[in-house]
């Protein structure tokens, strides 16, 4: 009896302590005003929490995202417009570009935030469209233009980073040729009502953690040498890399639908 006594004496001020801090941090409230357009009340303790993501380490994949190539492999890609296997060169931890076409991925994709990692050909052989021309086909119709734009005069719709035809990048954010570079994507797709384009895509690039569209609206799907103009479509479809002839390389690619 008298070793409980002692031992309801020695936890009482930890428990009197823990009751303090929770006054002092509360988990939220039920007496402030509500969020304007929302039925939850300032710092509301039931409003749902966000669900947990787990980030990877050095630009890895995140727990929820889907891995689209991993250095090893490119089973989840085969050549565009066909049911082919993808016949890039893997070496290296790398794909290639060599010659055998473009490649989309097998699943599809909408609403979307892509990271992908590129290099340019460290030897330098030609100029402005021609050095270092890739490109990545959200939807496998919005391009945001891959190019070596390092001391490379171009037009100014068509440098790295550019939405292909439409916006030049805010900034030139292009690093030497051969070194490896990033764009980490937000792309939220077009919606369509009764045939007719609803709301426009749009799109929002860091290169190299540089901004270079910001939340920027597409004018219509890619085209080369004609206005872009928008045509009704699935509301998710494959993600293409481009073959243009260039051996382009790619690592670290993946991307989590939104």
């Amino acid at each position: 009896m008298k070793l409980l006594l002692l031992t309801a004496l020695l936890l009482a001020p930890a428990l009197l302590f823990a009751n303090t801090l929770q006054d002092k941090h509360p988990t939220g409230y039920t007496d402030t005003p509500l969020v304007p357009g929302t039925k939850w009340h300032v710092h509301d303790p039931d409003r749902p929490l966000p669900r947990v993501v787990t980030p990877g380490a050095n630009n890895s994949a995140p727990s929820d995202a889907v891995v689209l190539f991993d250095g090893k492999s490119l089973d989840a890609w085969h050549k565009q417009g066909s049911n082919d296997a993808a016949a890039w060169k893997v070496e290296g931890g790398c794909a290639e570009v060599n010659g055998t076409g473009s490649i989309e991925t097998k699943e599809s994709f909408g609403d979307c935030q892509l990271h992908i990692e590129w290099a340019t050909p460290a030897k330098v052989e030609s100029d402005s469209q021609g050095r270092g021309n890739s490109g990545v086909f959200l939807m496998g119709l919005y391009e945001v233009q891959v190019l070596d734009s390092y001391e490379n005069r171009t037009y100014a719709d068509g440098q790295a980073s550019a939405l292909y035809g439409q916006f030049p990048p805010l900034v030139n954010a292009c690093r030497r040729p051969g070194e490896w570079q990033t764009y980490d994507i937000i792309f939220r797709a077009p919606r369509f009502e009764n045939g007719k384009l609803a709301k426009p895509a749009r799109v929002t690039v860091l290169q190299n953690g540089i901004l270079t569209q910001d939340a920027q609206e597409l004018l219509g799907a890619t085209m080369h040498r004609v206005a872009p103009e928008y045509t009704e479509h699935a509301a998710e479809l494959p993600l293409a890399l481009q073959d243009h002839g260039n051996p382009e390389r790619y690592r670290n690619i993946w991307i989590r639908k939104l």
